[in-house]
C-alpha cells in the first residue's frame, strides 16, 4: 500500500464512520439515538483505528490542515503534501457517496444530511460567523500542537493514535454545536459536495472549513519549526 492509498482509505474511514454516526445515529430515538458524547467518540474512534491501521505507511494524516502543519514544521516536502490533498478529498468524497447511498435507501426521515459542516441561524447552536471562525482556528491549532508533539521523534512511540484520538473525541464535545466540528478541509467538502444538492448553504460556507483549519495548523507548524514548543524540533 502506498502512502496516497493509505490516506484515501484513512480519509474514507473518517467520514464514513464520523460522519456516519452523525448522519445515521443523530435520526435515532431512544435506545437508538446517539448523543453528542457518541458522535464524538466515533471521530474519536476513526483515528485511532486509522493511525495504528495505516499510520506506519503514511503517517495518518487523513486531513490537509494535517498535511500542512506537517509541511510547515518542516517534515514533509510540498510535492508530497500535494498527493496527501488530493487523496484525502477524494477519500472524503467516497466516504460520503457511500453514506449517501446507504441513507438513499432508507423509507422515511431522511432530509438528505450527511453530517455537514456550518454556522449561523437554523444549524445546531446557531452561533455566529466570529464565533465558527475562532473555534475553528483555535481547535485545529491545538490538534496540530498534539499531533507534531506527540509524533516527535523524542516522544515515547506507540501511544500517539490514543492521544491524537482522544483530542479529536475531546474538540468534537466543544464545537459539535457550534460548526458540527471541522478541523479537517476533506471531512467537510466530502459531505458538502456530495450533499449538495439537499444542502447548497453547506458548500457556500466551505470557504470557513479550509480555510481556519489551514491557519490553525499553520500557526501549530511555525511554532514546531521555530523551536518554541520542543527545543531540538529538527532533530
Amino acid at each position: 500500500m502506498n502512502k496516497q492509498l493509505a490516506e484515501f482509505i484513512g480519509t474514507f474511514a473518517l467520514v464514513f464512520l464520523g460522519c456516519g454516526t452523525a448522519a445515521i445515529g443523530g435520526m435515532g430515538t431512544g435506545a437508538t439515538a446517539v448523543d453528542l458524547l457518541g458522535i464524538a467518540s466515533a471521530f474519536g474512534f476513526a483515528i485511532v483505528a486509522m493511525a495504528y491501521g495505516i499510520g506506519p505507511v503514511s503517517g495518518c494524516h487523513v486531513n490537509p490542515a494535517v498535511s500542512f502543519g506537517v509541511f510547515v514544521a518542516g517534515r514533509m516536502g510540498a510535492v508530497e503534501m500535494a498527493t496527501y490533498w488530493i487523496a484525502q478529498v477524494l477519500g472524503a468524497l467516497a466516504g460520503a457517496a457511500v453514506l449517501y447511498i446507504i441513507l438513499s435507501g432508507k423509507a422515511t426521515g431522511w432530509t438528505g444530511g450527511l453530517g455537514q459542516n456550518g454556522w449561523g441561524p437554523g444549524y445546531l447552536g446557531e452561533y455566529n460567523t466570529l464565533s465558527a471562525l475562532v473555534f475553528e482556528i483555535v481547535a485545529t491549532f491545538l490538534f496540530l500542537v498534539t499531533i507534531l508533539g506527540v509524533t516527535h521523534p523524542f516522544m515515547p512511540k506507540g501511544f500517539a493514535g490514543v492521544a491524537i484520538g482522544l483530542t479529536l473525541a475531546a474538540i468534537h464535545l466543544v464545537g459539535i454545536n457550534i460548526t458540527g466540528t471541522s478541523v479537517n478541509p476533506a471531512r467537510s467538502i466530502g459531505p458538502a459536495l456530495v450533499g449538495f444538492a439537499s444542502n447548497p448553504k453547506a458548500v457556500a460556507q466551505l470557504w470557513m472549513f479550509i480555510v481556519a483549519p489551514l491557519i490553525g495548523a499553520g500557526l501549530a507548524g511555525i511554532f514546531y519549526r521555530e523551536g518554541a514548543l520542543l527545543d531540538h524540533p529538527k532533530a
